[in-house]
């Protein structure tokens, strides 16, 4: 690949990139409603995401061998009672992962 492609390359997904950042600002400005599936969407989608991301996250744990799970188990526990009392998305997250990664090196 010389260098003129890799640049063209890396100008069409810049260009992409972007297009896409602005593109429900273009299609939904501030001074008009968007239609009620996209009002729908915005409700629905981000619970979606994060419980694919659960069920990808957990579906090669072994219930079968040690250590049965119970580091999956106790991080999403910390993660769930840390987002319930607190309210950020942020903290749960990065608390429920470092509670994770010190069970798997440390504890297990």
């Amino acid at each position: 690949m010389t260098n003129q492609q890799m640049l063209l390359t890396i100008a069409l997904v810049a260009l992409t990139t972007v297009a896409l950042r602005f593109l429900p600002f273009w299609l939904f400005p501030a001074t008009k409603e968007p239609p009620a599936l996209i009002t729908y969407l915005g409700k629905v989608l981000p619970r979606a995401a994060i419980a694919l991301l659960v069920v990808y996250a957990v579906k090669d744990v072994s219930l079968t061998s040690a250590p049965h799970g119970l580091p999956e188990l106790f991080a999403i526990l910390v993660i769930i009672s840390i987002h319930v009392t607190k309210r950020n998305s942020l903290l749960s997250i990065a608390t429920g992962t470092f509670v994770y990664m010190f069970l798997v090196q440390v504890v297990f």
